[in-house]
C-alpha cells in the first residue's frame, strides 16, 4: 500500500511539472484572422469563448437560438477586436437547423478554421432516471448527433484550412456521474465518436486536429441554477474556462481538462480505485434536493 501511495504521488508530481513548466503559450498571431464558428455562443462558456477569440482577432461567427442575446454577443466581439462578427440563429434539436449553419458558415467566414462545438440541451438532464426515453433521445439529438452532423458537413472545409475541431465534454463523458444518465450517454458518445475520428483523420494524413475538453462544473447561470443547491461543489470560472479551451484548440492539443487537478484526479482514481471514486462521488450531491 505504501509503494502504491508512493507512485500516486510521484506520478501526480510529474504531471504537474509537465502541466506547469510545458505548456505552450497561445500567441495573438496564431489566431488573428482564423475563422471560427462557435456554437452555443450566446451566453456561459460560448459567450466567454467568443470573446476570447474576438481579442485575439479572429472572424466569429455565432449561433444558438437566441438572436437578442447573439446580436448583443456580436457587438460586444466587434468592440473586443473581432475582424469580423456575425450570428446565425438555430436550434440543434432540429438537425435540419444545422445544415443552416453551415451555410451561413460560407456565406460569412467563405471557409473554416476552428469548429466549436459548445452548445448543451435536451430534457431530463439532471435527475433521478424515470425510464423516460424520450428525454434520452432529446439529449442525444442535441448533445450528440448535432455533433456530428455539424462535424461531418464542416469537413471539407477544415480540410482545406487544416483546421481544427474544439468539442465541450465533461467529467459525465468519462466517470458515469449520478443523476445524469442521459447527459452521460450523450458526452460518453461524444468521447467515443471524437476520439476514433481523431484516429481515423491520422491514419488518413488528413491534418485536421481534435480537441475534447473535459470540463467540470463551471459557473455559468444555467449550470448554477440547475446545480447550486443540489451539489456539494465550488463552480470554476467561465471566463477562464474559456482561455484555457482556446488556448488548447488553437495549440491543437488533443484534450484538456478545466479545473485541471480536480478533474484529471477524478480520472485517474476511475481507473486506480473505482470503489474510492464511487465514495468519493457520493459526497457532492445533497440528496434531499435531488430526490
Amino acid at each position: 500500500m505504501a509503494a502504491v501511495k508512493l507512485l500516486f504521488c510521484s506520478f501526480c508530481v510529474v504531471i504537474g511539472a509537465y502541466y506547469f513548466c510545458c505548456q505552450e503559450t497561445l500567441t495573438p498571431e496564431l489566431v488573428k484572422g482564423k475563422r471560427a464558428l462557435v456554437t452555443g455562443s450566446s451566453t456561459g462558456i460560448g459567450e466567454q469563448i467568443a470573446y476570447q477569440l474576438a481579442r485575439l482577432g479572429a472572424h466569429v461567427l455565432l449561433t444558438s437560438r437566441r438572436e437578442k442575446q447573439l446580436k448583443k454577443v456580436a457587438t460586444k466581439c466587434l468592440k473586443l477586436g473581432a475582424s469580423s462578427a456575425h450570428y446565425v440563429v438555430s436550434d440543434m434539436s432540429n438537425l435540419t437547423s444545422v445544415q443552416n449553419v453551415i451555410t451561413a458558415t460560407n456565406k460569412y467566414l467563405g471557409g473554416l478554421d476552428y469548429l466549436i462545438l459548445n452548445h448543451v440541451g435536451g430534457t431530463g438532464l439532471f435527475g433521478p432516471f424515470q425510464g423516460d426515453t424520450t428525454a434520452m433521445t432529446s439529449s442525444l439529438t442535441v448533445n450528440f448527433l448535432s455533433y456530428v452532423q455539424l462535424t461531418s458537413m464542416a469537413l471539407s472545409l477544415l480540410q482545406e484550412s487544416q483546421g481544427s475541431i474544439t468539442v465541450m465534454s465533461s467529467l459525465g463523458g468519462r466517470i458515469g456521474t449520478p443523476f445524469s444518465t442521459s447527459y452521460c450517454a450523450a458526452k460518453f458518445a461524444l468521447e467515443g465518436f471524437y476520439s476514433s475520428l481523431r484516429s481515423e483523420l491520422s491514419l488518413q494524413k488528413k491534418n485536421i486536429s481534435i480537441t475534447v475538453a473535459v470540463l467540470g462544473y463551471i459557473n455559468t447561470d444555467n449550470a448554477v441554477q440547475k446545480m447550486n443547491d443540489k451539489v456539494m461543489m465550488t463552480a470554476a470560472s467561465k471566463e477562464e474556462c474559456a482561455q484555457v479551451v482556446v488556448q488548447a484548440g488553437a495549440l491543437r492539443y488533443p484534450e484538456v481538462f478545466y479545473p485541471y487537478w480536480s478533474m484529471k484526479l477524478l480520472v485517474l482514481v476511475r481507473d486506480w480505485k473505482p470503489d474510492l471514486l464511487a465514495k468519493l462521488l457520493n459526497r457532492f450531491y445533497i440528496l434531499d434536493n435531488i430526490l
